[in-house]
């Protein structure tokens, strides 16, 4: 199966849920930051009038392909607009004038189908393929250069910390070991040596590569400081009543974008013994959803990929004082 055959086949998570959350208007500005195979994009720009606008973003260039095709072939009066960007490059690529216009804003944190399954990707466990695991395939150290050069102690962190990982320790001192006499380039030649460094246990129960193939891709794509700049600017940008979701699929990821709308809904940073507030910080809007959104029966009977993510949604009053 190539990429382009994954327009039909890929699911997109949370699909009704998110579209809800938006509450998609006619003559609104819509950006998608993580179109992929455009499933979310596709009904953004189906509820789009003649004024409606649908910036639909991506860092891998292959997926941009797949969603500008699938896009193209939608019956609307809206525009649309391909943005090759990582989430540390916006809101530069964004328009002056719309700066503070966004009616609505979407965010998929997780990898998608077409990059887990093409082994060529070298994101999967399971298919064998090169050592890769960049979201764009056109810059940054691969996943196999990263092993090269990662210490035991900061590979130990990082499968502890990024894959929440109980055998961190064991697992790192394993690649390391192999690493000295010779570079672990493949996929499967990486999942083969996880799997002989943790209890025999561990592997009846599911693959036991599952969280150090997770800790390795944050790392080499450098996910949680991509969304951390995100989030710090994504309130200025938003118009009033501007919506936006965000869909996780990793406790750490989860955990950030709830202490940001929690900020963001209270963000007085005054004593609570403080009779009244004197740090002048006013509430930049509120949550939508005071608990994430899961995937239905009916869904995760469809994409059990599905079973992790969780959506948050959060309306912005307007302004970032």
């Amino acid at each position: 199966m190539t990429f382009v055959d994954y327009e039909q086949a890929h699911s997109p998570v949370l699909l009704w849920e998110t579209i809800d959350a938006l509450a998609v208007k006619e003559d609104g500005l819509y950006l998608d930051l993580t179109t992929g195979a455009g499933g979310h994009s596709e009904r953004i720009l189906e509820r789009l009038g003649a004024g409606g606008r649908l910036y639909a973003a991506d860092r891998d260039p292959r997926a941009l392909e797949l969603s500008s095709a699938r896009l193209s072939a939608v019956k609307s009066k809206g525009s649309f607009q391909m943005i090759h960007a990582t989430f540390s490059q916006f809101p530069d690529w964004l328009p002056d004038d719309e700066i503070g216009a966004v009616d609505g804003l979407l965010a998929d944190l997780g990898v998608s189908s077409p990059q887990l399954d093409l082994g060529e990707r070298g994101f999967s466990y399971l298919n064998d393929g090169p050592l890769d695991m960049r979201m764009n395939q056109e810059e940054g150290l691969t996943a196999a250069q990263l092993l090269v050069e990662i210490s035991e102690e900061e590979l130990t962190n990082l499968l502890r910390v990024y894959g929440e990982e109980r055998y961190a320790s064991s697992i790192a001192a394993a690649i390391i070991r192999r690493r000295k006499i010779k570079p672990i380039t493949g996929t499967l030649e990486l999942a083969k040596i996880v799997a002989g460094a943790v209890p025999a246990r561990e592997r009846r129960d599911g693959n036991p590569a599952r969280k150090t193939f997770q800790a390795i891709r944050m790392a080499v794509n450098r996910e949680q400081e991509e969304l951390a700049h995100l989030l710090s600017e994504i309130p200025s940008t938003m118009a009033q009543g501007g919506r936006l979701t965000l869909i996780s699929f990793h406790s750490l990821e989860d955990r950030m974008v709830k202490q940001a709308m929690r900020r963001w809904q209270e963000p007085c940073e005054c004593p609570r013994d403080f009779p009244h507030c004197v740090c002048g910080k006013q509430s930049l809007g509120h949550q939508l959803t005071p608990r994430p959104l899961t995937a239905s029966t009916e869904e995760l009977e469809r994409n059990a990929r599905a079973r992790s993510a969780k959506l948050r949604a959060f309306e912005f009053r307007g302004g970032t004082s």
